[in-house]
């Protein structure tokens, strides 16, 4: 069987080569030379000989099948590796910060009687919407005035409708300045963490609006789930314009890893603590 497969495989050669519409030249004695002196590689031989026969066909199927299981078995264990840390740091750390939330929802209920909390629609995981949960830091139906203050809008690289940013924003309350300051508005976001809907480290949730104005690559950033926290978060949070942001992102896709999760989490504490880049 060998045999033929080679006789094959140096008929084909020859015709090839010697065809002008593949390619090829006029025969010549120089060219029959090199190609009967071509060796074929004995590991492709050696496939097409299995693949001609029943039990051969069946033993690449077969291994096949054990890489396939294998790639998908690293993959799951990774995601399910990174789905327990998310469920034990994440209750850890709203036991932890049960104090914060308590005095965080008072001092927010004190100051103009609204709700303690703000609820925003975000897109997600393939495009997956869910309703994504923060401590209120700005005025009851802050979003109708958006609009009258697009034109101070302040976002790096002026990309209106896809970020907005206001510096002074006349919209944030007293006690809502301080909790982004320190993304104290952003701990009730551990809940859609516990509930399977975001990550701790991931990209940034996007609102559909934004969604819709993404290019091909952009979209990208649906691959993961979003995240408290990502390389955009430690490097300069609001600071970094839209382009930089997804930039991010797509890099930390690209390289995702639980030691980059673990490695992330620990500088993002100190980039809260000191206020940095927040807007």
């Amino acid at each position: 069987m060998q045999t033929k497969v080679a006789f094959f495989l140096n008929a084909m050669s020859r015709f090839i080569h010697k065809t002008p519409e593949f390619g090829g030249g006029a025969p010549s004695k120089k060219n029959d030379r090199k190609i009967g002196n071509q060796d074929h590689h004995p590991k492709l031989v050696e496939y097409w000989s299995n693949v001609a026969t029943t039990s051969g066909n069946l033993r690449i199927r077969l291994r096949r099948t054990i890489k396939l299981g294998l790639w998908r078995a690293v993959v799951g264990g990774s995601l399910a590796l990174k789905r327990i840390l998310d469920l034990v740091i994440g209750g850890c750390a709203l036991a932890l910060l049960s104090p914060v939330f308590l005095i965080t929802a008072i001092l927010i209920k004190c100051e103009d009687r609204g709700p303690i909390f703000f609820k925003q629609t975000r897109v997600g995981l393939k495009g997956r919407t869910f309703s994504m949960w923060k401590f209120r830091s700005m005025i009851v139906n802050a979003d109708s005035s958006r609009d009258k203050l697009s034109r101070q809008n302040q976002t790096p690289g002026g990309e209106l409708f896809r970020l907005f940013k206001l510096k002074d924003d006349p919209r944030i309350t007293r006690i809502g300045k301080w909790i982004r300051k320190f993304s104290i508005d952003e701990l009730p976001q551990l809940v859609n963490v516990i509930r399977g809907e975001m990550s701790l480290v991931g990209p940034r949730a996007a609102l559909p609006r934004e969604v819709t104005e993404y290019k091909v690559e952009e979209l990208q950033r649906l691959n993961l789930k979003p995240g408290l926290t990502c390389l955009w978060q430690v490097g300069g949070r609001s600071k970094i314009d839209f382009t930089g942001q997804v930039r991010l992102d797509i890099q930390y896709i690209r390289s995702e890893s639980r030691w980059l999760d673990f490695r992330l989490l620990l500088k993002t504490i100190p980039a809260v603590l000191l206020g940095t880049g927040a807007c």
